[in-house]
């Protein structure tokens, strides 16, 4: 005992001494100056490193001490920067301080020093600063290299919104720098003659890839070379949000939030910010692999509540977030399964599922969503591993969609997932007969009747129809009914009915039964068709209809229509009234503007026998017409014409037409009585004349000019405007004379027509009267006559044989020759009938003398004859003796007396003449006996002659002189020389 209390004595002196020293030596004010300064340099973050000591600290001593830093800038006087750090400094211990400059390193000089001070509780006098430690100067210049230009900092990192200064280091003064941000030319302050600084004030986010930033060195207009660097703006790192954390098996917690934007730039200067959960109760820490969520093990002990910090972190800031909670309050349970459906029929189901276990005891709150027609039901139910309920009152032959979805029953949270399933209940006989309406039209000894119906409603079919039956009973005679069954989804059928009494009922069948019967009577009278059509107009896009009511028992009213009257087959629509109902409004979205409606109302009495009542029309909307009528112009005359289009119908117009417009046009730009002026739409002025009526289609248009010009046009109009605009139609009035002239003209035209019909019929009588068929040569008598004389060789004569300039007269008795001969004038030439002498010699031995003269009777062109020739002719007297022996006037009736005695001999003292045919052969002998020199006749002339040859008689062949060309005529006394 006495020996520990002499080491405690010990212990105290000794204690009590070093602090006596410690006293006296802080009392000596010792100066604790740092000293080993030493300054070094990081680019890539632009700051200054500073590393020291301190002197004179008392051994294992600790010390509270604060430090004061000033930092200059091209010159030591120069100071930019001046603050103090604090930090307890410790025996022999080396301090570190770093310094970021704003201004990049490499673009100035940059001087540090530092001095100290004690800042510890223990010593209560005041303190006092050590001196300054020398200047270090840091100059980065120096190891630059020899490039002509530098441009700093190189690939810096900073957040968006900051602010950035850039410089360039030019190595020679001459040279000329322009800087570029971006492409824009921007400009800076100079430092001294190598340096220029530019300042960015908030600098936006351009790309991840960095913005550009260049610098051009020139001398005069020649480029030397360019230098640029990327700076890398990142978007700043936001806390996360709505962080949470909750458990669905009470092993794992789900931790999610919203990390905001992605800070991650290209090149791989900065990745994307990363996420770590730390749990401060139990000192753990997990880095997330993923943005937006991160899984925690918990842990089987029995740890209920967790203080969890989610932090964000990135090159440049760190945020963090954090979240303290119960963990039986972070319940999210899974997602229920198995759901199926159990003993389901038409109106009842029993829905069944499965749940996850979790801990001992748990309870879960389920609820149920039942959807199907149109409506949702919800039911709430409590379960602790399975779960069921039974759905009632359901609809028959309808589908559902169940779902359900649970939630913690003890501390709600939120619920899980949806798990449903769909399900149809079973068909059910339909519940409603079918709204039955029916068309009847009149015929000779029948009815045909179209029944409708409309479907059932999916409430009231309570399943899938599949036919309608149609029983039809003769109420006037007592039969079988007869049963008609009509597929779905037919929705009318047609009967043909005798002209009596029947009732028919319809009913809807479907898989399970029938529905109730609608009846609907159709009496033996024909449907009053006599009931006026009354004129209605749309309210609201509706029809407002109202009737008067009917005495005696009526069970309701019926209005039907068609939906689209403008089609061939009438989509038939009814609406049931009340009985004690006298107005409806019909409204569907089938109306259509420009289409008329017709309504017809019915009265039901109590046997269910409909009358018609009334009949309305109308428009849902009136526009206007859509054509113009075809106008004929009648009764033109010079005063007026009448404007006609009878044939144009309004019931197919898109609106009632109230009446017409008729637009007239003229020269004289004055409107006639009963027109006004008018204004069309093209700014032009016409001449408008009204007409209410619209049976009114016709106008006579009066007290027009004659020879006068006009144009009209009609257009029909309803409330809703008129018809379209159409060009006009142009009439000219004639001359007032020429409507006389047409008065005299038009009998004489019909007079002359009467003429030619009745000529036309008496075509062969004026024939045979005016100009009779020309006889047949080969049909005449004549031949008959020839072959009975001695020259039975005659024959007719061939075109060709025709010698038709000359007629001769040969004196049969021997005598004195007596020759004649008379000049024909060049007039004489013309006429047909002329006879001409040929000449005669005495020593001629050839053909005797012949007469040629016309026959206009067969008249016929010359030109196809070709040559005529003299027929022979046997000669009997001596050629002294021939001689013209009469005259021209006794050579006809000579030629009319041979003919008369059908080519007999002549007498004594008469010129003898044979009649010959223009197509005779020669007299004397055959044709073989012909003369072997024959005469080349002439050409024929213009006209064929016949000829009248003496039978003893031959004409001499004509000479030069002789020339059957030439005319003479031999006069009585003269001879031919």
């Amino acid at each position: 005992m006495a020996l520990f209390e002499v080491f405690q004595t010990t212990f105290f002196l000794t204690l009590l001494s070093l602090r006596t020293y410690q006293s006296e030596v802080l009392a000596e004010h010792l100066p604790l100056t740092p000293v080993s300064l030493n300054v070094s340099t990081n680019s890539a973050h632009q700051s200054l490193h500073l590393q020291w000591t301190v002197q004179n600290l008392p051994y294992h001593q600790e010390l509270k001490m604060v430090f004061q830093i000033q930092i200059s800038r091209i010159e030591t006087s120069n100071v930019i920067w001046v603050g103090n750090y604090s930090t307890t400094v410790k025996w022999n211990q080396v301090l570190h301080w770093s310094w970021e400059s704003e201004l990049p390193l490499e673009c100035a000089t940059h001087f540090v020093r530092i001095k100290s001070a004690v800042d510890d509780a223990r010593f209560h006098e005041p303190n006092f600063w050590s001196n300054w430690s020398s200047w270090e100067e840091v100059n980065v210049q120096d190891s630059l290299g020899q490039d002509i230009l530098f441009v700093f900092p190189k690939d810096k990192l900073v957040e968006e919104g900051a602010n950035v200064t850039i410089c360039y280091v030019s190595r020679n003064i001459q040279n000329n720098v322009s800087c570029y941000w971006e492409g824009k030319q921007i400009y800076g302050e100079q430092l001294d003659p190598h340096v220029s600084v530019f300042h960015l004030s908030s600098v936006p986010f351009i790309r991840k890839t960095g913005a550009d930033m260049y610098c051009e060195v020139s001398q005069g207009s020649v480029s030397k070379g360019i230098k640029g660097i990327v700076l890398f703006v990142s978007k700043v790192l936001e806390e996360p949000k709505d962080f949470s954390c909750e458990t669905q098996d009470f092993k794992t917690l789900h931790c999610t939030w919203d990390p905001g934007v992605d800070t991650a730039l290209g090149w791989s200067k900065q990745p994307s910010q990363s996420y770590t959960l730390f749990e401060s109760f139990s000192g753990e820490k997990k880095l997330c692999t993923h943005k937006n969520w991160c899984n925690w093990q918990i842990t089987q002990d029995s740890q209920e509540t967790y203080n969890l910090t989610l932090i964000a972190e990135n090159y440049l800031r760190k945020r963090s977030v954090n979240i303290l909670f119960n963990l039986t309050h972070r319940v999210y349970p899974m997602n229920p399964f198995s759901v199926n459906f159990e003993n389901v029929n038409a109106t009842n189901a029993k829905m069944t599922w499965k749940v996850h276990s979790m801990k001992k005891d748990f309870t879960y709150l389920c609820q149920i969503e039942l959807y199907g027609e149109g409506k949702m039901m919800q039911y709430n139910v409590s379960i602790k591993v399975n779960g069921e309920y039974f759905l009632s009152e359901l609809e028959p032959a309808t589908e559902y969609m169940a779902q359900v979805r649970c939630a913690d029953a003890s501390h709600f949270r939120k619920w899980s997932q949806w798990s449903g399933q769909n399900f149809t209940t079973l068909e059910a006989a339909p519940s409603e007969a079918p709204d039955v309406w029916r068309n009847v039209n009149s015929e000779p000894g029948s009815h045909i009747v179209t029944l409708f119906w409309k479907p059932l409603s999916k409430w009231h079919a309570k399943g899938k129809i599949l036919f309608y039956s149609v029983v039809v009973e003769n109420l006037d005679k007592p039969s079988r009914p007869e049963l008609h069954s009509v597929p779905a989804p037919a929705k009318s059928t047609k009967l043909t009915l005798d002209q009596r009494s029947y009732r028919i009922w319809v009913t809807a069948s479907n898989s399970v039964g029938t529905s109730p019967a609608s009846v609907i009577v159709i009496s033996a009278d024909p449907e009053n068709q006599e009931v006026e059509e009354e004129r209605i107009a749309d309210t609201e896009g509706g029809f407002s209809l109202s009737w008067k009511p009917q005495p005696g028992d009526v069970v309701g009213y019926v209005v039907d229509w068609c939906d689209h009257p403008q089609y061939t087959l009438c989509d038939l629509q009814w609406k049931n009234v009340g009985p004690n109902a006298t107005s409806t409004v019909i409204s569907t979205d089938a109306f259509r503007p420009g289409v008329r409606y017709n309504f017809r109302i019915y009265g039901l009495s109590t046997k269910r026998i409909a009358c018609l009542l009334e009949k309305k029309t109308g428009y849902s909307q009136e526009l206007a017409p859509s054509d113009n009528p075809h106008v004929l112009v009648d009764k033109l005359t010079s005063h007026s014409f009448t404007l006609s289009w009878k044939y144009y119908s309004t019931e197919s117009q898109p609106g009632f037409i109230q009446g017409y417009h008729v637009y007239l046009k003229s020269k004289a730009r004055q409107c006639h009585p009963r027109f006004e002026k008018a204004i069309l739409s093209d700014g032009s002025e016409c001449c408008k004349y009204k007409i209410d009526n619209p049976e009114e289609k016709a106008l006579i248009v009066d007290n027009l000019k004659p020879k006068s010009f006009y144009e009209f046009f009609v257009t029909p109009f309803t409330s809703a405007g008129e018809g379209p605009n159409a060009t006009f139609t142009k009439v000219t009035t004639p001359d007032e004379h020429s409507s006389m002239l047409i008065y005299i003209l038009l009998p004489m035209f019909f007079c002359f027509l009467l003429i030619m019909i009745v000529c036309y019929l008496k075509s062969q009588w004026i024939k045979e009267t005016c100009y009779p068929d020309i006889p047949d040569p080969y049909k005449s008598s004549i031949l008959s006559l020839i072959k009975f004389k001695e020259k039975p060789h005659l024959t007719i004569m061939n075109v060709s044989d025709c010698i038709p300039d000359a007629i001769e007269v040969v004196s049969k008795p021997e005598g004195t020759k007596i020759q004649f001969r008379k000049s024909l004038t060049e007039t004489e030439l013309t006429k047909p009938n002329y006879l001409y002498l040929l000449p005669t010699e005495k020593n001629y031995s050839g053909p005797g003398p012949f007469i040629c003269f016309e026959n206009l009777t067969y008249n016929q062109a010359a030109s196809d004859s070709g040559f005529c020739g003299h027929v022979p002719v046997p000669l009997k007297l001596p050629p002294s003796q021939l001689g013209l022996m009469i005259s021209p006037e006794n050579v006809q009736k000579s030629l009319e007396k041979n003919y008369m005695n059908s080519l007999g001999e002549i007498s004594a003292g008469e010129t003898s003449l044979n009649y010959v045919s223009q197509l005779a052969l020669p007299t004397s002998g055959d044709k073989d006996s012909l003369p072997t020199n024959p005469v080349e006749p002439p050409h024929c002339s213009e006209y064929k002659r016949q000829m009248a040859v003496p039978l003893c008689l031959a004409s001499p062949p004509p000479t030069e002189n002789t020339s059957l060309s030439s005319i003479t005529l031999l006069n009585p006394g003269e001879h031919y020389r």
